[in-house]
């Protein structure tokens, strides 16, 4: 009896760990012209601290304008965010989302995960993508069904897989170095007037460019300009002229006919959101796809919300091991907790 009992008592704090480790994070605000809208943030780099950029973003938007936010993050086997990793529960939020924020790249994850992403895709639910996101998955096996959203995908029905396809842009180089050569955004004269542009200025990437040439039909809105620097006030390298930063576009669903929207930018680094342009700008684009561009205005909330340590540039510090999702709950604790 007592074997039995232990044994119980055993299964049952396993599922409970289990299901929390598989728990998102969660942020729900109270009122604001996002209130009863569901976003789910996707978080899964090895390189750009995508698990530092999302959930951040995702405070600002509960917090501010009332939206529930699911953040959803790459873990290992204990439940710790592990950058990159092919392990994504929680995923199933989708089922039910407004808007997939996506930002992962060169992921290849289990099929009952990546169906629900499919599923996704299928009834053309819109998307922000950012940064690698373009390059989001890799490796798939050729003989899977999820094969053809690879990044640089060879078949015609596909061609370059999910990166292209949708947001409109694979993986296609870098456009100046990481830590030396930073990026300026400067907003197309043309689309001033866009929804996603008002109140942004200033806008202003510490990562270096990524080259881009997207896919048409896009409209650009910002055009990046590397800089011969770390600074905002860097000079320009004249060695490279300006490419598309910020875009936006549409996908088609299974059906054929529906439009799914799409807001992508190749920047994103959880430093970059330091920026209080562009930080404006994923927020904005948020709204956007979520289809309020009607409620954005160029005054729109988007300061952080608690303490925020973006750790991706040097000398920002270092976060701590064996980081949970849960290390981020509620709206005080640091995004993300530093060593001592």
């Amino acid at each position: 009896m007592h074997a039995t009992a232990t044994l119980i008592i055993t299964l049952t704090i396993t599922s409970l760990m289990s299901a929390f480790a598989a728990a998102p994070l969660v942020y729900e605000g109270e009122k604001g012209l996002g209130k009863g809208k569901h976003l789910v943030f996707i978080a899964s780099d090895h390189e750009y601290r995508s698990e530092e950029t999302l959930p951040a973003l995702a405070r600002i938007l509960a917090k501010h304008h009332g939206f529930k936010c699911s953040v959803v993050f790459g873990v290992n086997a204990k439940g710790e965010i592990q950058p990159g990793a092919n392990n994504v529960p929680g995923i199933e939020e989708l089922t039910d989302a407004d808007l997939m924020v996506i930002f992962t790249r060169f992921q290849n994850w289990p099929a009952d995960q990546m169906k629900h992403f499919v599923d996704y895709l299928d009834r053309a639910g819109p998307i922000v993508g950012l940064r690698t996101a373009t390059h989001g998955f890799n490796k798939i096996p050729k003989d899977s069904p999820y094969a053809k959203y690879n990044n640089g995908f060879g078949g015609a029905d596909y061609k370059d897989g999910f990166g292209r396809q949708v947001l409109g842009e694979k993986w296609a180089g870098h456009y100046g170095g990481n830590h030396s050569s930073s990026t300026r955004l400067d907003i197309v004269p043309e689309q001033n007037k866009h929804p996603i542009l008002r109140g942004v200025k200033n806008m202003w990437a510490q990562c270096g460019g990524y080259n881009t040439n997207p896919l048409k039909p896009y409209t650009t809105l910002a055009m990046a300009q590397p800089l011969k620097g770390m600074s905002p006030d860097s000079p320009d390298d004249e060695t490279r002229k300006p490419v598309p930063g910020a875009w936006t576009r549409h996908y088609i669903g299974k059906d054929g006919k529906t439009k799914g929207r799409v807001f992508t930018s190749t920047y994103g680094a959880s430093n970059d959101i330091e920026s209080d342009g562009y930080r404006r700008l994923l927020i904005n684009g948020c709204i956007w796809a979520a289809g309020l561009e009607n409620a954005i205005k160029p005054d729109l909330k988007v300061g952080f919300v608690g303490p925020f340590n973006g750790t991706w540039a040097r000398g920002k510090g270092r976060r701590k091991s064996g980081i949970k999702p849960s290390d981020m709950a509620g709206w005080d604790t640091p995004i993300v907790p530093l060593q001592e």
